[in-house]
């Protein structure tokens, strides 16, 4: 029997992620020998240039982390920081921030669905190709997404980066009548949001299921979004105080971006599955009648089905930011008083990606000692190089280019935002 040939793929940056790297797979007839996720661009030093810098200069830095989570990163800051100097919030103040949450997973959810991973399943190269053939389908995936930039646009000041986010609160609360403009959109959205559920639960998903060890918040009466301790279907369960003492970071040879790993375990996930797995019955009614509808059930652990997860987040994002505008009444402040104190804060919130953990040494003028940020795309990174390696042995058979388009549909199940870490993906793929 003659020797395979060596067959090499190269992507030079994989579409529809955030960010640039590379993957490495190497075969040996169908048996996969390697497969190294390749984070090649230097980190953006974030922690470094943030020493040094006024406690209240935080949140509007750490936004430009990401420009589709901005609000993810200035929550988990302002948490750390209030747990740091002892402030409290008015409860309007805490509904808001849910509000604002609710505004970041719509539109990033919407945008994921439908533009990142939709086209990887109907077989078009990207959204604009998809258009052609399901306009109607594209178009009401825009619109979700202009319905979620509406809150972050009327909170925040603007739909990207938003300026309005403080420790202790924010510079300005919007008007009840305000928030009530956003009320018929949202019904809208909720309608929308519920059909997108029904539609790409109807997409065809490949068989393949892993033991994750699934991470995310908890809060006893909520589904997650900044509050509540961190846990996993495996027994973990602690504050956010904790977090370094039960995740480690490794570096690898392969990589610039670190793997994060739990102590004395492994990979883990965090993310939409991670929520809907250890959170489902926090979900409204709404929303878990439309995942029974689905067919969706808990524990889900066929990462391809993620899409569907991000559908009921959808739904939920939705109700929950109707109930608080209906709910929500001016606060008599909109932001605490604030004094600064030698202290150290940790705090933890769910991205639309996952659990992005924040800490904090601040010395007696207010100043940043030391920072650390664990964003989460750096957590899913081992889990995902571990998918593709489980995932491409039972496809290895297949032509390169099928390979190729798998493995790219198998990274977008995690919607990684690379520049949150780092960079992302480049595809080789080697056979012996």
């Amino acid at each position: 029997m003659s020797k395979q040939p060596t067959r090499t793929i190269k992507v030079d940056t994989l579409a529809r992620v955030e960010g640039e790297g590379a993957l490495y797979v190497k075969l040996k007839g169908d048996q996969v020998q390697d497969v190294k996720l390749k984070i090649y661009e230097p980190p953006r030093f974030f922690e470094a240039f943030l020493r040094g810098r006024h406690f209240s200069e935080i949140p509007d830095i750490v936004a430009r982390i990401c420009g589709i989570c901005p609000i993810a990163y200035q929550m988990s800051a302002v948490h750390a920081m209030e747990c740091a100097l002892g402030v409290g919030i008015d409860p309007s103040v805490r509904l808001l921030r849910r509000l604002f949450y609710c505004g970041e997973w719509i539109e990033s959810h919407a945008l994921h669905v439908y533009m990142l991973h939709a086209p990887d399943f109907l077989g078009y190269p990207d959204a604009i190709s998809m258009a052609r053939d399901h306009q109607a389908i594209v178009q009401q995936g825009l619109r979700l997404k202009k319905a979620g930039n509406g809150i972050v646009a009327l909170m925040g000041g603007r739909e990207i980066h938003p300026v309005s986010a403080a420790v202790g609160g924010f510079y300005k609360a919007p008007s009840k009548s305000a928030l009530k403009d956003l009320v018929e959109e949202l019904k809208w959205a909720l309608d929308a949001s519920l059909a997108t559920a029904r539609w790409v639960s109807g997409l065809e998903f490949p068989d393949f299921e892993q033991d994750y060890e699934f991470v995310s918040l908890s809060h006893p009466e909520e589904y997650p979004f900044n509050e509540g301790r961190i846990v996993s279907n495996r027994g973990l369960d602690i504050d956010a105080s904790e977090y370094e003492e039960n995740f480690t970071e490794q570096h690898v040879q392969h990589s610039n971006a670190l793997h994060s790993v739990l102590r004395g375990r492994d990979s883990y996930m965090v993310g939409p599955m991670a929520r809907f797995n250890l959170n489902f019955d926090k979900l409204p009614d709404v929303a878990q009648q439309a995942a029974r509808d689905c067919g969706l059930h808990a524990p889900c652990r066929n990462p391809f089905r993620s899409i569907v997860v991000r559908a009921i987040e959808l739904v939920f994002a939705c109700h929950e930011a109707l109930r608080v505008i209906r709910e929500y009444q001016p606060p008599p402040t909109p932001r605490a008083q604030t004094s600064a104190r030698a202290s150290t804060g940790q705090a933890a919130t769910e991205a639309p990606r996952g659990l992005l953990y924040h800490r904090y040494v601040l010395d007696q003028d207010g100043l940043i000692v030391s920072a650390k940020i664990v964003p989460p795309t750096s957590q899913n990174q081992k889990r995902i190089e571990e998918d593709l390696g489980h995932f491409v042995s039972q496809i290895a058979t297949r032509t390169t280019e099928e390979i190729t388009w798998k493995c790219e549909q198998a990274v977008r199940n995690y919607d990684p935002c690379i520049s949150c870490a780092t960079h992302f993906l480049r595809l080789h793929l080697e056979r012996d």
